[in-house]
């Protein structure tokens, strides 16, 4: 504004001044004294008038622009408050959107999370349910198993169930009497062919359990108790060779019987500590007796059940031979009736053979016969009276 109020002074001043010089140069000092006082006094109004006007056309001009500032902030702020408000609500939209987002994510993630968790428990909960259901079996055996009558049961279950599983039924049986006049009765026998047909020999079994001798045994073992392994040892070898001396004197008879029996233990534990034992096997042979476990016990009924499968295909043997040889004279049998037809063939085809030559020669001898219509023809030789007689015998 300094800049714009100086500008028309300066101009103001080189006017003055050139009118100055012009009343100079043609009055008098003292009119031209008068006149540069007189256009003093015009130049200074003039100057306050040009002034008063520069002042008023800048005052006009900074309330033009100030104005014209106001407007541009009014619309500058309507502009920012309008951006302002679009912002919020984009940013209001974009908060709903990806509180959605992650409200159904949590969700879901929850729900998934939950369903895992409930699949663990469900899965806790059967295998808590199985392993109730394990103590309560554990239970039951073992409440079986401290009854030495339930005991001797179970070990008779298990052998039963060897036998029939390798041997047929009429290959074993149970609850046998092997002595003649004796009322003993063993567990299983199995039935063995004696030196002919009509005869039979038992293969005696029995199964024994000392489940407290073993049990002793196991349980010294585990704590390393030499003296107690010691002992429950020969309490276990002491109740083995009991058992074997009663099978062999109540179960063994030859000729019915075999010369040895079988002590069968339902244990593989069991069988290996027998087995184990310095000597146990040869005193056992002493008496005749033969111990098993479950493996070698099937083992050896495999064996036996070969060996019948053998005998008797021995046994059939004759029978196969003299069908095979009733096979053999049918089938030369058989050979001369196809000859025979072979021949009757031959002879038809013969004959059919000469009524084609005889039809071929005909056919020749025939050819420069004038031919007649068909229907004409059927009428000379008399084939629709023939058809005709034919329907009326129908």
């Amino acid at each position: 504004m300094s800049e714009l109020l100086n500008e028309p002074i300066f101009i103001a001043s080189c006017i003055g001044f050139i009118i100055l010089f012009l009343i100079f140069s043609k009055r008098k000092n003292t009119d031209i004294r008068d006149e540069l006082r007189l256009g003093r006094n015009e130049s200074s109004d003039s100057a306050r008038q040009l002034r008063e006007e520069i002042l008023k056309t800048l005052e006009e001009k900074s309330r033009s622009q100030q104005e014209s500032i106001n407007n541009l902030n009014n619309v500058i702020d309507k502009h920012l408050k309008q951006l302002q408000e679009s912002n919020e609500k984009k940013l209001e939209q974009m908060r709903q959107t990806v509180d959605e987002k992650l409200q159904s994510t949590l969700e879901k993630r929850l729900g998934e999370s939950f369903k895992m968790v409930g699949d663990q428990l469900e899965a806790v909960q059967r295998g808590l349910g199985d392993m109730q259901s394990l103590a309560t079996g554990v239970g039951d055996l073992k409440k079986v198993l401290t009854n030495v009558k339930t005991r001797g049961t179970w070990g008779e279950y298990q052998l039963g169930n060897i036998l029939d599983q390798i041997l047929t039924p009429d290959q074993y049986e149970k609850n046998v009497k092997p002595k003649e006049n004796s009322n003993e009765i063993v567990e299983y026998a199995v039935r063995l062919p004696g030196q002919d047909k009509s005869s039979q020999v038992w293969l005696p079994i029995d199964s024994k359990f000392p489940q407290e001798s073993y049990i002793r045994l196991k349980d010294a073992a585990e704590k390393s108790d030499t003296e107690a392994i010691e002992k429950a040892s020969n309490e276990l070898i002491r109740t083995i060779e009991k058992s074997a001396k009663e099978i062999s004197e109540k179960y063994i008879d030859p000729p019915h019987t075999t010369d040895f029996a079988i002590m069968f233990l339902p244990t593989e534990g069991l069988y290996a500590e027998i087995t184990r034992q310095p000597g146990m096997l040869e005193n056992l042979q002493r008496n005749h007796i033969m111990v098993a476990g479950p493996a070698n016990l099937s083992a050896f009924l495999n064996s036996l059940s070969m060996g019948f499968r053998t005998l008797a295909i021995e046994k059939r043997s004759s029978e196969v031979w003299k069908i095979l040889s009733a096979v053999k004279t049918e089938f030369s049998s058989f050979g001369d009736v196809l000859q025979k037809v072979k021949t009757q063939l031959d002879r038809a085809s013969g004959t059919i053979d000469q009524t084609n030559i005889r039809t071929r020669a005909m056919q020749r001898k025939l050819r420069d016969v004038e031919e007649l219509p068909t229907e004409e023809s059927t009428k000379i030789l008399g084939f629709e009276s023939g058809k005709n007689s034919g329907d009326e015998e129908n």
